[in-house]
């Protein structure tokens, strides 16, 4: 693509970036295919390429972002679906991140828009907020009707992705230390996370237990929180970045009292993919760059870093069909595909693919709050093609989309790692009581670690 920034824009580094990105495309349009957004609602505008243009026109006229452009970016899944089409290797992940930091500076929005917004951003991050808000949520429903006859279809779409059941607790939330007590071999610090140790806090569990089973004492560093994905995919760019360093720095602090990390473990795939990109997000931070360049390369999905072990025979067998929905964060965003797949195989289960695998549910972080309507038309395409494979439950890498494909069908939804530790002696997941005729129990003996 040809572009006409002037020697002076150059000179700025975020747009000789963006101009760096924009004339590797050559307009062939085979991300069209493969948009979610394109393929549902066929506007050229609502395609990475319609989306690239519009982009291109804005910073090449140093142009506040304008309702168009607002309008269609933020129609944008950030599936990164498109990078994995492209034959020309467009960088879209940092030129439409980069654009919604535009957007947020420069763009204008209304206030009911600006309000949901503000509460995603000041509550999803920070589980004790989210906890309480969420027991909060109980009692506004009722009163959700007279919201979406108001507008606020934010808040409607929060409400009603809002889980009816009593929270749950886990059995360790950190700070500190899960040891192994076999053989240790291994020591990985552990995103805990935030929405995720609110919403399914056994997913946490699950992957302590696996990873002690194979001699992995897990670390959860006192001081990190959130990886900064929700705000950052919002474009508040500047929270972000202060959630990256807070992580760098409670990591870094842990790795300078002596003993080895091997790895840093993140389980929901949204996340991996943004801790994998904290080199790029803080490569102009003198003070971190280096870190953070160190602790990105470091990262792993909890599938990737078991794949590299023999796990061994399950002590539960099981003929349960699992659908494995591939998170776009997971399959585009770190490109991580048949790990997932072939620990589900060994442990037992039966794996089938979804078709249309490549499209995604509508998830996106806070995307179906945000837009709820093209999100739930996502949903409810995904839903069918899970429908039509027959299966028992579905198994997916990330807790967005748990939550997403949940509230559109009674199929039972889990985390990858919950179904792996439950094959290797662990607990039944949570909604597949009614599987259980369908696997030969074998309940663990003992502790597998011990918290410090």
């Amino acid at each position: 693509m040809q572009t006409t920034f002037t020697a002076k824009q150059l000179k700025n580094p975020r747009i000789a970036e963006v101009d760096k990105i924009l004339r590797r495309c050559v307009h062939c349009g085979f991300c069209t295919a493969t948009c979610p957004t394109y393929v549902l609602l066929g506007d050229e505008r609502d395609s990475p390429r319609g989306r690239i243009y519009l982009m291109k026109e804005m910073f090449e006229h140093d142009r506040p972002a304008s309702p168009e452009v607002q309008r269609h970016v933020d129609r944008c899944l950030s599936c990164l679906s498109c990078m994995t089409t492209c034959p020309s290797g467009v960088d879209y992940m940092h030129l439409v991140d980069y654009t919604r930091a535009h957007i947020e500076e420069t763009g204008r929005r209304g206030f009911r828009e600006r309000l949901a917004r503000s509460l995603l951003a000041a509550i999803l991050p920070y589980p004790d907020r989210f906890r309480f808000a969420l027991r909060a949520a109980r009692l506004v429903q009722p009163f959700t009707g007279i919201l979406r006859r108001l507008g606020f279809k934010e808040l409607v779409a929060m409400l009603e992705l809002a889980p009816a059941g009593l929270l749950r607790g886990a059995d360790f939330t950190g700070p500190g230390t899960a040891a192994t007590r076999a053989e240790r071999r291994r020591r990985v610090i552990l995103l805990a996370g935030c929405a995720q140790q609110v919403l399914r806090p056994e997913i946490n569990d699950a992957t302590i237990r696996l990873l002690a089973r194979r001699g992995v004492d897990v670390e959860v560093a006192p001081g990190a929180g959130c990886c900064g994905a929700l705000v950052h995919h919002m474009g508040r760019e500047a929270e972000a970045i202060a959630f990256a360093k807070r992580n760098i720095d409670a990591w870094t602090r842990l790795m300078d009292k002596g003993d080895r990390i091997d790895a840093v473990i993140v389980n929901a795939s949204g996340c991996g993919t943004t801790v994998k990109d904290y080199a790029h997000m803080l490569a102009r931070e003198p003070a971190y760059a280096e870190r953070a360049a160190k602790l990105s390369a470091m990262t792993r999905d909890v599938t990737e870093f078991l794949a590299s072990y023999d796990m061994g025979p399950p002590m539960r067998w099981s003929s349960l069909r699992v659908a494995y929905h591939s998170a776009c964060s997971m399959q585009h965003g770190q490109r991580i595909t048949e790990e997932p797949r072939k620990l589900l195989r060994n442990a037992g289960f039966t794996v089938l693919e979804v078709p249309e695998g490549h499209l995604c549910c509508g998830s996106a972080g806070t995307y179906n709050i945000l837009q709820p309507t093209i999100a739930a038309d996502l949903r409810d395409r995904k839903v069918a093609n899970i429908r039509s494979m027959r299966p028992d439950l579905v198994a997916t890498g990330n807790i967005g989309c748990i939550t997403q494909l949940a509230s559109g069908m009674d199929i039972p939804v889990a985390h990858t790692v919950e179904l792996l530790d439950w094959a290797y002696g662990g607990p039944m997941p949570r909604g597949l009581e009614a599987l259980a005729k369908h696997v030969q129990d074998v309940p663990e003996a003992k502790p597998l670690f011990a918290v410090t």
